[in-house]
Parts: C-alpha cells; sequence; structure tokens
C-alpha cells in the first residue's frame, strides 16, 4: 500500500473514529509532523493524551479521542496564507470552518505549527495544513 500523505492519513484515521464512537485511534506510520498538529489538537482541546508506540519500522501513536471532532482534514494544495489574510478571512479561507469562532486552521510558520488563533497573536503567516471543528 502506496501512502502518499501521511498526515491525511492520520486525520482520516481520527475522524473515521470519531465517527463510530470509538474512545482512541491507532495512527500509523507516524512522523514528527503528525505528532505536532495531535500537539496543537491536544492544546484546543480536540484529543485526549497521545503516545508514541516504536515497533522497529515506521512507528505508531496511540490518541485517545474525546468525542469533541466534528470534522477534520487537511487543506490540499497546501496554500501560502499571509497575516493579514488571517486577520480578515477571506471567503476563500472561510469554506474551510463552518463559523468565525468555531474550529481552527493548523498553520506551518517560521516559529513552528500552531493554530491560526495563535498565528494572529503572533503575527506570523505560514502554509495552510489542516482543519479541525
Amino acid at each position: 500500500m502506496v501512502m502518499l500523505d501521511t498526515l491525511a492519513n492520520a486525520l482520516a484515521t481520527i475522524w473515521n473514529a470519531e465517527m463510530r464512537a470509538k474512545q482512541e485511534a491507532l495512527i500509523w506510520p507516524a512522523s514528527k509532523l503528525i505528532i505536532n498538529v495531535l500537539r496543537v489538537m491536544q492544546r484546543e482541546g480536540y484529543v485526549g493524551e497521545f503516545e508514541y508506540i516504536d515497533d522497529g519500522r515506521w512507528g505508531k501513536i496511540k490518541v485517545q479521542l474525546l468525542g469533541r471532532i466534528n470534522k477534520c482534514g487537511v487543506i490540499k494544495p497546501r496554500l501560502p496564507v499571509k497575516y493579514r489574510d488571517l486577520e480578515r478571512m477571506p471567503h476563500w479561507l472561510r469554506k474551510y470552518l463552518p463559523s468565525r469562532d468555531i474550529g481552527l486552521l493548523i498553520i506551518s510558520t517560521s516559529r513552528g505549527i500552531m493554530s491560526h488563533r495563535e498565528a494572529i497573536e503572533k503575527s506570523v503567516g505560514g502554509i495552510l495544513l489542516a482543519y479541525v471543528y
């Protein structure tokens, strides 16, 4: 099986497990990008604890689900976004979130991976990776 986008596979696994009311999801293969995205989701309260399991090959991540995710996914193509665009949220960016204050966009910036709210506070732009609400 060929995995072209491991982040997309990880978020699809999480969303499928949430839709089936599972308590945890097992994501493989693991990567630093997936772990950093999960840290942002954990800070915002969408997922619980997660742990990295070293199986000698790719590694796995076991994620505790809280039942708070209605939809999550990646943004393809990974669009660059400026700080000004994050402040005023143009119509092409609003299509990923259902409402103004619901959900978050996950952005890869020069200061690390963070939510769009943190990026607005720190006045930085970056590359859009994912959305969750």
